[in-house]
């Protein structure tokens, strides 16, 4: 009877083990306020050689999207939804990915940045992640997190902890990129030693402003940024061409009407202050080579999906304004690289963060896992964040959640993206939509309809993003019907999200700091 016993209790361990090998650990990364062209898999200039490694390795995304800000952004890559009113927290009848991964068998981490909730029951360990290391505002001190942002840019009390934990002190030489990346790390190695699966979320916050960054990495790209941002737009694009990065190029967008002219401009410090930001990219970069080493010397990279993306386009906000006596890059300074670079980071797209055109949006998506994910691929099918959780559950071999928090959940709006993963064809969402501050734009199929404030009149404009992703066509006048029914669309949506309408006047204070 005894050996019997012996015989079940192994054989239940084994189904146990056999069922861990099949479910992929997963890693979430994203940086902040990165541009769509920054890395070199998209054609940066950046020295990004280990995001480059999981392109050739892996999978690179040229349709993908985000929600144009940091906060909507997190609350639609977290929950598989659209967010809800503001946006800036999950209602407690949508389950996060800790949450749904949880139940699903995964231990679960988040390392950075989560900017959903300060307080319970909304911080990270109240919403389903195991370990919690970060920001849980919008961004801080790279130097010293406890120092508080200068009184012109809103002297705001950073909330910085590790599960229910404040931590208010930080020690010499303290990075965050280093040190999520180090508590990343360190978590993988501890949920390694364990017979389940994880799902780990590192959201950094570079390149966010402030600028700050070693000065070894800001040495490196002293003086490369000279000729200014209208050349490194140029080269940019000239590098997306030769690359192939879409099988049709798309037209270099015109210069943003924020963008001043080079000439005439204080150029040493405007080289300054991009040197700084490719240096803080470029630190992102070293941070993912160490955890890809991770990753390897743990003999588990062959079976952990890894993807990439970025919260939002390029930023073009200025807090303080252009004071070129404040130096970029140390600790006791705050600034910003400003319209022109911010913009010229989305080539080839227009806008930036917190508008709905391509720029503000699209971000670059890479997925590596070996063996399933066939090496140096790209795919022009479209995507966005809220794929990312159905996508998870589906690798998982599980389910969405029934009930969250005692309420029962609605389905999950976005789809699963493992069939793209696999190099086959997905059927596209029949709608896609977005607003930010009144920005609104609704996509379906190849149109995309889109109410942009910066615009002189504002008004409703139509593109053909296969023929024209950089949106310099406007069909409008040409198809009323198609945008009244485009706008039925969008306001059936705005309805149900709660978010704003076109030309709404009410609404969300503007957030701080995303």
């Amino acid at each position: 009877m005894r050996s019997f016993t012996a015989y079940l209790v192994s054989s239940f361990l084994i189904l146990v083990s056999s069922l861990a090998a099949k479910q992929p650990n997963i890693i979430l990364m994203m940086a902040d306020d990165m541009g769509f062209s920054c890395i070199s898999p998209y054609g940066g200039e950046i020295h990004t050689p280990n995001l480059q490694k999981l392109a050739d390795e892996g999978l690179r995304f040229t349709q993908f999207y985000n929600n144009a800000k940091c906060t909507t952004t997190r609350a639609s890559l977290l929950s598989g939804m659209y967010p809800r009113n503001s946006g800036n927290a999950i209602p407690q009848n949508i389950a996060t990915v800790g949450e749904q991964m949880r139940a699903a068998g995964y231990r679960t981490a988040l390392c950075g940045k989560w900017h959903l909730g300060s307080k319970a029951p909304q911080r990270p360990f109240d919403r389903g992640f195991d370990e919690y290391y970060g920001l849980m505002d919008g961004c801080c001190n790279f130097f010293n997190p406890a120092q508080p942002d200068p009184p012109a840019k809103g002297n705001k009390v950073r909330v910085f902890g590790q599960n229910d934990e404040l931590i208010t002190q930080f020690p010499p030489g303290y990075y965050t990129t280093d040190a999520f990346t180090d508590h990343a790390i360190k978590t993988i190695k501890r949920f390694t030693t364990e017979s389940k699966p994880f799902f780990l979320h590192l959201a950094f916050t570079c390149p966010h402003y402030p600028l700050h960054a070693p000065a070894e990495d800001i040495a490196k790209y002293r003086g490369k940024y000279k000729a200014g941002w209208e050349a490194m737009r140029e080269a940019r694009y000239a590098r997306q061409k030769a690359m192939g990065l879409w099988d049709t190029m798309p037209a270099l967008s015109g210069t943003d009407s924020k963008a001043y002219k080079w000439e005439g401009s204080n150029q040493d410090w405007e080289d300054l202050r991009m040197a700084t930001y490719a240096a803080m990219v470029d630190r992102m970069d070293q941070n993912i080579g160490r955890l890809l080493k991770a990753l390897d010397e743990l003999g588990i990279a062959d079976n952990t999906i890894i993807m990439f993306l970025s919260d939002n386009g390029g930023c073009t906000e200025e807090p303080g304004g252009r004071d070129a006596t404040q130096e970029p890059g140390i600790a006791s300074t705050y600034t910003a690289v400003g319209p022109s670079w911010g913009w010229a980071q989305n080539t080839p797209f227009r806008r930036y963060k917190s508008w709905v055109n391509e720029g503000g949006i699209s971000t670059p998506l890479i997925v590596r896992w070996p063996a399933q994910v066939k090496a140096g691929t790209k795919t022009n099918q479209v995507g966005h964040i809220i794929d990312i959780v159905p996508t998870c559950l589906e690798v998982a071999g599980a389910k969405p959640l029934a009930e969250s928090h005692g309420e029962k959940t609605t389905p999950l709006e976005g789809s699963s993206l493992l069939s793209v993963f696999r190099g086959e064809t997905r059927t596209p969402p029949d709608e896609l939509c977005w607003e930010w501050s009144g920005n609104c734009a609704v996509r379906h199929g190849k149109w995309k309809l889109v109410w942009d404030t910066a615009a002189k009149p504002v008004k409703w404009e139509l593109y053909d993003l296969e023929a024209d992703r950089t949106e310099m066509h406007d069909l409008a006048a040409e198809k009323p019907e198609l945008v009244k029914e485009l706008t039925d669309a969008y306001t059936k949506w705005a309805k149900a999200t709660g978010r704003k309408l076109p030309g709404a006047t009410k609404g969300k204070k503007k957030a701080e700091n995303e």
